[in-house]
């Protein structure tokens, strides 16, 4: 039995969508905070299981009998490490056989502003003793899809990146190897540096938004200081217009241009170029 959490999320949805196009439908545990979201899940003999990363209780309950778990990541930034302690240990109190991570790239290494919660952990899986993978995820296109609206209504966009490059991929490729992991054999102990087949720059993002729509498109590069204030008289809230300065800082260096085999090796196929998430959005 393989139980996903967070499967009502963005990307664990789409991972039990690609389990129940291998498996049986008794064979997937959809984990959620809000059971009724995932209504259809069951309508379709998923077993739809109540779990709280802040309830550990819940946490034990949701994995009982499961053979393989993935840990979606929490999107609560500043309170990930406690809540990803409670899925490893509850985890380990059930007798989960193998756990999967979604981490983030380099993350024992890197300076990414994102990095420090999923080192940490990593290391506590590392400590707990349970078989792990982890699939360190690049960017996801999906994570633009604002920035490719906004320069479709404007004409440009902003940012301070500079030529910094992003090896991003889908959503749903990166859950295409979330399933080919849980599915899969022989991965177990392995860490995977999961990223896009080709790192483009806002430069580059911007051509691809002008060949989308057919008009030129802009990309306006600022100093991080004027990045900030862009951002804030956008009305974003100061901590988060600071992550997103960080982010761009981080590009900048280029901590998101790594490219890798590993990706496409799991999914069996090419990652998905950023041109098609773009002309998605952009119609």
């Amino acid at each position: 039995m393989i139980v996903v959490t967070g499967a009502t999320g963005h990307l664990g949805r789409l991972v039990v969508e690609g389990l129940l196009e291998k498996l049986p439908a008794d064979q997937v545990v959809a984990a959620v905070r809000t059971p009724e979201k995932a209504a259809d899940l069951a309508e379709r003999g998923v077993d739809v299981r109540h779990a709280d990363y802040t309830e550990p209780e819940s946490l034990v309950t949701a994995f009982k009998d499961a053979d393989k778990v993935l840990l979606v990541s929490s999107s609560e930034v500043g309170q990930r490490v406690a809540q990803h302690q409670a899925v490893i240990e509850a985890a380990k109190q059930a007798g989960v056989r193998h756990l999967v991570y979604t981490s983030a790239p380099q993350a024992t290494t890197s300076a990414l502003v994102l990095a420090p919660e999923h080192k940490a952990t990593e290391d506590l899986i590392q400590a707990s003793g349970l078989i792990a993978t982890i699939l360190r995820n690049n960017w996801y296109h999906e994570n633009y899809a604002d920035t490719i609206k906004q320069a479709v209504e404007t004409g440009s966009f902003a940012g301070s990146a500079g030529e910094g490059r992003v090896a991003s991929a889908t959503r749903a490729d990166y859950a295409a190897a979330a399933v080919a992991v849980l599915t899969g054999t022989g991965h177990e102990g392995k860490i995977y540096e999961l990223a896009g087949d080709v790192a483009w720059s806002n430069a580059e993002l911007a051509a691809e938004i002008g060949q989308a729509t057919g008009r030129e498109i802009g990309y306006v590069d600022l100093p991080a200081v004027e990045h900030a204030k862009v951002l804030a008289q956008a009305g974003l809230p100061e901590p988060v217009a600071g992550f997103l300065v960080a982010l761009d800082a981080n590009i900048k260096d280029g901590l998101l241009a790594e490219t890798t085999d590993d990706l496409r090796t799991l999914i069996g196929r090419p990652a998905t170029p950023i041109g098609v998430t773009v002309a998605e959005i952009a119609r």
